[in-house]
């Protein structure tokens, strides 16, 4: 009775598990297929080449690569040292790096643009770069905004790596410099190519806070996110549309790049 009541059990859970796995796949299929009936195949690759699509599409490809690349540039030193040194106040830093992860984009936008309207702001703003509704906002506004999740990937990836590791290229005559680069980079390099995809795929997504601090201005500060929310103010659903399809065509293969260079291994070892 025992085992019959047990394979009653494991049935009926293996079937609803499939059956919400059968409704959320369609879900996501029936919004993906409503799209199409707003526009017509002539129409969506006129649109697809329109002057202010092109834009958009180099402007964020642009952005999200300058941007990707600072993160990665900091996050690499930034997680190692989280990882392996000890410090007065290591958990509060390591608390304060996360706050852009937990913050709404729109807030952390928000943020920004009220500190460069403090002295210290303004100076930057007049001496150094120009940041407030200017492209360079964009830049710093995914920088932020996906620096967080890089260095979050990294450290997690520098904890999974045994230090003695470092120790043994040490007594073999290299500098902690020198173990860093010639051992524990390379033995994470799988992590490092992951937080750089996941990263520039967030950053070529991001919208808060780059309308927030760099404004919704058309070919000038119009990213494939922005130009999706001015087309739609304007009631140019086909526009949108075309651009929705970029970012998903992006999203795809970005997934099954990540998938093919990680393999069966997480991102975070």
């Amino acid at each position: 009775m025992n085992i019959l009541k047990t394979k009653f059990i494991d049935k009926g859970f293996r079937s609803l598990a499939i059956g919400l796995l059968m409704t959320l796949t369609l879900f996501f299929l029936a919004i993906l297929t409503s799209m199409s009936w707003y526009v017509k195949p002539e129409t969506f690759l006129k649109t697809l080449l329109s002057n202010e699509v092109l834009f958009s599409v180099r402007l964020s490809i642009v952005t999200a690569n300058v941007s990707t690349a600072l993160a990665l540039g900091i996050a690499i030193p930034l997680a190692y040292v989280l990882s392996r040194v000890d410090f007065p106040g290591k958990s509060l830093v390591d608390a304060l790096l996360d706050i852009p992860m937990v913050m709404p984009p729109i807030s952390l936008g928000a943020a920004l643009l009220i500190f460069f309207s403090t002295p210290l702001g303004g100076i930057i703003q007049t001496h150094f770069v120009k940041f407030v509704f200017e492209p360079a906002g964009l830049i710093l506004a995914q920088f932020t905004v996906v620096v967080a999740v890089c260095i979050r990937v990294l450290k997690a990836a520098f904890d999974g790596i045994d230090p003695r590791y470092e120790l043994a290229a040490r007594t073999l005559g290299c500098t902690k410099t020198e173990a860093f680069f010639k051992v524990t980079l390379p033995l994470a390099k799988k992590s490092v190519l992951a937080a750089a995809i996941v990263s520039w795929a967030r950053a070529i997504g991001e919208f808060g806070a780059s309308v927030t601090l760099a404004g919704a201005t058309r070919m000038r500060t119009e990213t494939m996110p922005i130009a999706i929310f001015l087309s739609l103010a304007s009631a140019d659903v086909e526009m949108a549309v075309a651009i929705v399809f970029i970012l998903l065509g992006i999203a795809i293969s970005v997934l099954i790049f990540l998938r093919k260079i990680i393999g069966s291994a997480s991102i975070w070892r």
